[in-house]
């Protein structure tokens, strides 16, 4: 059984930063390429950061810049650094593999992230 375990949220004020981990269990880790996602009220789930079983990344448009992914085979963990943050950052933050190369995996309860002064 595949479990994400998202933490790392919190209210934070325009500019400021945060660090998401993303704990992951139930799929060797390591084989996988993996993704953050996002969700604001009202809007749909989106695709923020992947990161590939290789270690190549890529972004979103609206965070490149901000926001920086990696992973730790050994930990089986992925993070999620978030840096120069704005208000329209605010959203739930969840991981998953990758949806453009695996079928996704039952949600975790994500992280709220919430950017606002």
């Amino acid at each position: 059984q595949v479990q994400f375990k998202e933490s790392g949220g919190g209210l934070v004020q325009p500019g400021g930063s945060l660090r998401l981990s993303c704990e992951v269990s139930g799929i060797i880790f390591r084989n996988y390429n993996m993704a953050w996602y996002r969700q604001a009220p009202g809007k749909q789930r989106e695709l923020v950061a992947r990161i590939l079983f290789s270690y190549s990344t890529n972004y979103v448009d609206s965070v490149k810049g901000r926001f920086t992914i990696s992973r730790d085979n050994a930990e089986n963990t992925m993070y999620l650094q978030m840096n120069s943050l704005k208000p329209e950052d605010t959203a739930v933050y969840s991981c998953n593999v990758d949806q453009r190369s695996h079928s996704l995996q039952p949600w975790g309860q994500g992280t709220q992230v919430t950017v606002s002064s």
